[in-house]
């Protein structure tokens, strides 16, 4: 799994700091988004997956398959 977000997009409602925590926080500033982790584990995707779906603005994408080497 690949993620990304698109910050510019992003309208800071912060389900995604909710859903994924150890991949998503929130700039202190305005709130926007901030990716932790573009390749998260494993234990991660379904979390990751939810917060895609929960992001009212679509600012994150996710791209499914293996670790870039």
């Amino acid at each position: 799994m690949n993620v990304d977000v698109d910050q510019p997009r992003c309208v800071a409602a912060g389900h995604c700091v909710s859903a994924a925590p150890e991949v998503f926080d929130q700039r202190d500033e305005d709130g926007v988004v901030v990716l932790l982790d573009e390749t998260p584990g494993e234990h991660e995707h379904e979390r990751v997956r939810e917060a895609a779906l929960l992001c009212p603005s679509a600012a994150i994408t996710v791209r499914e398959g293996e670790r870039p080497s």
